[in-house]
């Protein structure tokens, strides 16, 4: 294929994926009902006080993702370095892929076309390792919430709720062990002759020791205190008189429940809403505002980075050249 052939293709793709990606955002945001509830809920609230929230937590999007940018250059300073502008670059590119791809498998592509071509396949396990860090702490405090939620709300038998006390603590163990022995996974596929020729691609998987992979959880946490706030200041905002520890709670949960059920990005906010809906009807019978609070955010947190990623698809290297396409 010609030099002139491949900048065609490239740019017929990436205009594809522009299209493809603000058709699913138009048509999804224009049919979802609960950002017109959520914007009825605001009618009776001084614009000051609302651009003050809304700012907040728009803000918070941007400090959610670029952490996000700097872990990811923290997970490739193993593989190839990168600036953290050309990471945050990368994070939004894949943004915009995630949204139309199962289970944000568009994401991962997103990213690796900003690598050099050699350098593709590794990144998409070092993406992983970063991943399962958010997984980890996701099901940690999700178990334990929901332990919480089965001691306040649900009438078992003490010897049952022992029992699972005892499954929540080997489930957290399990993650935490496994997490901080990710070359295990090196040694497990090694064993495999199947996999065996493809060790070049993930024997990167024994460069990360427990102290880097402990750095790579903090930037996962420091994430997950920052969407977590972002949900907590609309709650206490537009539902006053819940206990912060309930709000909490149902916050770890949705985010547990979310993390296990295979989805669209564009889809979540169904999963969110619903899962956000039951949990939280033990605590608030204000139905509707829990459901807007949730649409709210996935617009904020998902698609608003998604329309702003659109710009750096045009940066996405497919063909390995120096320059972008």
């Amino acid at each position: 294929m010609t030099a002139r052939s491949k900048k065609i293709l490239s740019i017929v793709i990436k205009a594809a994926i522009i299209a493809f990606a603000f058709w699913f955002i138009y048509h999804k945001v224009v049919a979802n009902k609960n950002l017109q509830n959520f914007e009825a809920l605001l009618t009776n609230i001084s614009n000051l006080e609302i651009i003050t929230v809304i700012g907040l937590v728009f803000l918070l999007m941007f400090v959610n993702w670029f952490l996000e940018a700097a872990k990811w250059k923290r997970l490739m300073s193993k593989i190839e370095n990168i600036s953290f502008y050309r990471a945050i670059e990368s994070v939004f590119c894949g943004l915009t892929l995630a949204i139309f791809t199962p289970n944000r498998l568009g994401e991962y592509g997103g990213r690796v076309f900003f690598l050099s071509p050699k350098r593709r396949i590794v990144g998409v396990v070092a993406m992983a390792v970063g991943n399962i860090g958010q997984l980890v702490l996701t099901n940690i405090f999700g178990a334990i919430a929901l332990s919480a939620f089965i001691y306040r709300f649900i009438d078992l038998d003490y010897r049952l709720f022992f029992a699972i006390q005892i499954l929540v603590v080997v489930f957290c163990l399990f993650f935490i062990v496994f997490y901080f022995n990710i070359q295990w996974l090196n040694g497990i596929l090694l064993s495999f002759k199947i996999t065996r020729k493809y060790k070049k691609f993930y024997s990167i998987l024994g460069r990360y020791r427990k102290g880097e992979l402990f750095r790579i959880l903090m930037f996962c946490l420091a994430r997950y205190l920052v969407f977590s706030s972002q949900y907590f200041i609309l709650f206490i905002w537009l539902i006053p008189g819940l206990h912060y520890a309930d709000i909490v709670m149902m916050i770890c949960i949705l985010f547990f429940v979310q993390s296990t059920l295979p989805s669209l990005d564009l889809f979540d906010v169904g999963i969110r809403s619903v899962t956000a809906s039951y949990f939280f009807s033990y605590i608030t019978k204000q139905d509707v505002a829990v459901i807007a609070c949730t649409a709210s955010i996935w617009l904020i947190n998902i698609i608003i980075p998604a329309i702003l990623g659109t710009y750096f698809v045009f940066k996405l290297n497919f063909f390995g050249n120096t320059k972008s396409n």
